[in-house]
C-alpha cells in the first residue's frame, strides 16, 4: 500500500504517517497489514498529498487538518469539501515541539552570539504562526521566509552558507545535521496537530469510540443554521468541533464542518444525518473513523 505524506524526511507529517502505519500494523483499522508493504510517497504540499490520493497515485494519505494554536489547515478543509471525493478513515494527534535550528558554525559561537548572527528565519507558515510571539519578542526585525514544510526549511538552512535559522523538529535537525540553538520555542506548551488519514474507497471501522465528520451549507435565511444544529441536538449528539469556511460563491456565505461523537453506522447518527440532509442544500459525508 502506498501512503502519501508531506515530505521531505523530518517533517511532523512523517511522524504522523509513522504513527498511522503502526496503527495499521496493529489491526486498528481492520485486517492486519505488514509494515514492509507500506511504501511512503513524499509530496511537496498538503494539496499534493490530497491530489495524489484522489488521482490514484497513492492508496491513502496522511495530511494535517488542524492545529491547537493556529486552527484549521484551510487547504485541507477546502479540498475535502469541494475538490475531491475522499473519505477520512483515521486520525492521528502529534504533539508539536518547535525548535530554532542553525548550522554548527552559527551555534559554535554560543547561544547569544548565535542569535545575534541570524539573518533570516525559514519555516512552514503554520510553524511560524505557532511561534509568532517568540519571533516578535526575539527577532522583530529579522525576515521570515516561508517553506512548504518545516523539514524543507531545515534542509535549506543546512545547504546554505548564510547564518540562517529554521523552525523545525529535532527529527529534522538530526536528518539535516543542524544544531538546536533554542529548544521548544512554540508559544503554547499544548501545541498539537491533528492529522487525518484519507482513502478513496472507505472510511474507518466502528470500534465503539469513533468520530464522524461532515460538511454542510444551509439556506441564507434567518434561523437556517439554528434549525440544522437543532437536528443534532434532537438526537442528543455531542459535537466535538464546528468550523466555518467561506462557501467561495458569494461574500457572507459559509459552509460548516462538524465533527460528531460516534460512527455513522450508529442508529442515532444515521437517523440524525438523514434528517439533517433535508435541512441543508449542500451536505457531504467526510467519514467515520476511530478517534485518536
Amino acid at each position: 500500500m502506498r501512503i502519501a505524506y508531506l515530505g521531505p524526511q523530518g517533517t511532523f507529517s512523517e511522524e504522523a504517517v509513522e504513527i498511522y502505519r503502526a496503527s495499521l500494523d496493529s489491526g486498528r483499522y481492520g485486517a492486519f497489514t505488514t509494515g514492509s508493504a507500506h511504501e511512503l510517497v513524499q509530496c511537496t504540499s498538503n494539496a499534493e498529498v490530497i491530489s495524489t490520493v484522489a488521482g490514484g497515485q497513492a492508496d491513502e494519505g496522511v495530511v494535517a487538518i488542524e492545529n491547537s494554536i493556529e486552527g484549521p489547515v484551510n487547504v485541507t478543509l477546502d479540498m475535502l469539501a469541494w475538490d475531491v471525493d475522499l473519505h477520512i478513515k483515521g486520525e492521528v494527534l502529534v504533539p508539536i515541539i518547535q525548535n530554532l535550528l542553525v548550522r554548527y558554525e552559527t551555534a559554535e559561537a554560543g547561544t547569544g552570539a548565535g542569535v545575534r548572527a541570524i539573518t533570516k528565519i525559514l519555516s512552514h507558515p503554520q510553524a511560524v504562526g505557532q511561534c509568532a510571539a517568540f519571533l516578535n519578542r526575539h527577532f522583530p526585525s529579522i525576515p521570515v521566509q516561508y517553506a512548504s514544510s518545516t523539514a524543507l526549511a531545515a534542509h535549506m538552512v543546512a545547504d546554505s552558507r548564510e547564518s540562517w535559522a529554521a523552525i523545525a523538529s529535532t527529527r529534522a535537525a538530526a536528518q539535516c545535521g543542524l544544531t538546536v540553538l533554542l529548544p521548544s520555542i512554540q508559544d503554547k506548551d499544548n501545541n498539537v496537530t491533528r492529522f487525518v488519514a484519507l482513502s478513496r474507497d472507505k472510511d474507518g471501522p466502528n470500534t465503539g469510540k469513533c468520530k464522524t465528520s461532515i460538511v454542510f451549507a444551509t439556506e441564507h435565511v434567518p434561523g437556517s443554521l439554528y434549525r440544522a444544529l437543532g437536528v443534532l441536538n434532537l438526537w442528543d449528539l455531542n459535537l466535538t468541533k464546528i468550523e466555518s469556511r467561506p462557501a467561495k460563491n458569494q461574500l457572507g456565505n459559509y459552509i460548516f464542518f462538524v465533527d460528531i461523537e460516534g460512527h455513522r453506522e450508529d442508529e442515532n447518527i444515521r437517523d440524525a444525518l438523514t434528517m439533517l440532509k433535508k435541512k441543508t442544500f449542500y451536505f457531504k459525508m467526510l467519514g467515520s473513523y476511530p478517534t485518536a
